[in-house]
């Protein structure tokens, strides 16, 4: 199946459900109290989640030799982020979606090792560990240990952590770029045409790539899922060497979400 059908799919299906629970709606046998449109009603405080943080180094003033450690999940607790204040994989990243891939890797090597470890993904000093197994965040309260030791080990012994040979695949920016660019005008943006969606190529760093969802895409339901099934795949397939992908779009704001 092309990833333009994907892509169809994937807004339909989400769409479906809510469309049906307002052709439907429920009806209550409670009495109601008639609605006063002129009551003052109070403004709608937002509140912004911050993920616990599981593992963090106080940091020393001024210089320090010591290599400082944070790890933090997800807020749907399927990843966990760790940020280092050494370079893993200096203005490039990389996505090891398995163990085999890790070859001549040591940084992949020993980290897929850890029981549990499903997916790493490296960019720059930070790393994003993705677990195998159900979520919560007992979980990654013993992984997010043992994988910061073993980064730390990493890290003190000072040699290369990713392999020469992925090293020599990345292309300059310009290609990058190209590759993307040509994937995002032939093949997914024909394919969110239809739902009045979108997506921009926003910035191009070494091989890392952001992206920007626009149109009936942004704030759209379905819009995660879209992400990661079509447009990742769409990507990597065309350009194996992009690393990590980040979605820069404000879904909160969109105001013309597509809904069949």
């Amino acid at each position: 199946m092309s990833v333009i059908k994907k892509l169809s799919q994937i807004f339909s299906g989400s769409s479906s459900m809510e469309k049906e629970a307002v052709e439907n709606p429920v009806e209550s046998d409670q009495p109601t109290e008639p609605k006063n449109p002129f009551a003052e009603q109070p403004p709608v405080q937002r509140r912004v989640m911050q993920p616990t943080v599981l593992m963090e180094q106080v940091e020393a003033t001024g210089a320090t030799d010591q290599i400082l450690i944070k790890a933090q999940p997800s807020r749907d607790n399927e990843q966990c982020k760790f940020m280092v204040n050494r370079p893993l994989f200096e203005g490039r990243s990389w996505l090891f979606s398995n163990f085999e891939g890790a070859a001549g890797s040591p940084l992949a090597e020993a980290l897929f090792s850890v029981e549990s470890v499903e997916t790493l993904l490296v960019h720059d000093s930070t790393l994003v560990v993705t677990k195998t197994g159900g979520k919560g965040l007992p979980a990654w309260e013993a992984l997010a240990k043992e994988v910061g030791g073993a980064l730390r080990k990493l890290v003190e012994a000072g040699t290369a952590l990713i392999a020469q040979d992925i090293v020599d695949k990345i292309p300059t920016e310009e290609v990058v770029r190209k590759d993307i660019q040509k994937v995002i005008d032939t093949e997914v943006n024909p394919g969110v045409a239809g739902h009045g969606g979108r997506i921009t190529l926003t910035a191009v760093t070494g091989n890392t790539v952001t992206i920007e969802m626009g149109g009936g895409c942004q704030g759209c339901s379905a819009a995660d899922l879209t992400l990661k099934q079509g447009i990742h795949s769409a990507f990597r397939k065309a350009a194996p060497y992009v690393g990590a992908i980040y979605d820069e779009t404000d879904h909160a704001a969109g105001s013309n979400p597509y809904y069949s």
